[in-house]
């Protein structure tokens, strides 16, 4: 999947925040939709931001779907056929953000490769709006997982995103039951990405190594890493992961602040961080997927992928 762009100019440079883009962009998204909210209420405003992204120097943009699922959406009043409908919008209009983009800038002005898609499929903590995701250990059946998880899977892959992203993913078990899922369609390919509590365990508490590991076998797998994590614990989490995968390393961590999902807001972090020099460590510790998370923006994109581009000329 991403052969091209490692051999034309050595990095993958994924996009920033989403939700809390449309955020500073007005949007109010006080819901349990999160960013999918839009979905319904601005689809418009979604494709600005992966349009944004795209010139800011992406080239994935990850679509709106991380916290929709049906039953989100049918809670809403949609019928079931609806929320399928909302979920494969999510890749449409990043998908046609990518031909705006392309049409304004295209590779002979631009020097860029045809950017990809990538269709979100976040945990099912995140449908909880309480902060699951970071914590894992949900105690519900797998048999729930499976009815959560495949309905939107399906909808996703009909609209052909070029790849998924499996993304902010608490525990392996979890990441494993998308993969067995995602069998039904062996030729879409996938990235799995974890959070965690600390720079040796994944969010539910199993080691960084276990994880990453697991992973190693799973043909539909093209990339691993982390997303959503602080900056600082990215240096950690690379150097655990690379010692036990031969696949392609990503990170794309949030702004250094944390979510208090109970008061629903985002408590500072250390100070503003330095994401350009950030990726320029990265890449050295071996990431080649880089982006950003919660609370960066196209600038932050744009900042990454002058410093990537500046590694590159160096070498």
């Amino acid at each position: 999947m991403f052969t091209t762009f490692l051999t034309t100019q050595g990095f993958v440079v994924l996009d920033g925040g989403l939700a809390t883009e449309l955020e500073r962009r007005g949007a109010d998204l006080r819901d349990p939709l999160w960013s999918a909210r839009m979905l319904l209420e601005n689809p418009d405003l979604i494709g600005l931001v992966h349009e944004s992204y795209y010139a800011a120097g992406a080239d994935v943009a990850v679509s709106a779907s991380y916290q929709a699922s049906l039953a989100g959406f049918t809670a809403r009043g949609t019928t079931p056929r609806e929320a399928r409908r909302l979920i494969a919008l999510s890749v449409e209009l990043a998908q046609e953000a990518r031909q705006r983009f392309w049409d304004a800038a295209g590779r002979g002005a631009s020097g860029r490769v045809w950017p990809l898609v990538a269709g979100s499929i976040g945990p099912y903590g995140a449908a909880l709006a309480d902060g699951s995701e970071y914590r894992g250990n949900y105690a519900v059946p797998r048999q729930a997982l499976a009815d959560f998880h495949g309905p939107r899977l399906e909808a996703l892959i009909q609209a052909a995103p070029d790849l998924l992203a499996i993304e902010t993913i608490p525990s392996p078990d979890e990441a494993l039951l998308v993969l067995e899922l995602l069998k039904a369609w062996p030729a879409m390919e996938a990235w799995v990405s974890f959070t965690c509590r600390d720079g040796s365990r994944v969010s539910e508490g199993q080691p960084v190594a276990e994880a990453i590991a697991a992973m190693a076998d799973q043909r539909q797998v093209v990339a691993v890493g982390f997303n959503c994590v602080a900056p600082a614990l990215a240096g950690p989490l690379l150097a655990a992961a690379a010692g036990v995968t031969d696949q392609p390393l990503l990170i794309y961590p949030n702004s250094g602040e944390r979510w208090d999902a109970g008061k629903r807001r985002w408590v500072p972090g250390d100070g503003a961080f330095d994401f350009g020099k950030g990726a320029g460590d990265w890449f050295e510790r071996g990431a080649r997927l880089i982006g950003g998370c919660c609370r960066t923006t196209p600038e932050t994109i744009r900042a990454i992928r002058r410093s990537l581009e500046d590694l590159r000329k160096v070498g």
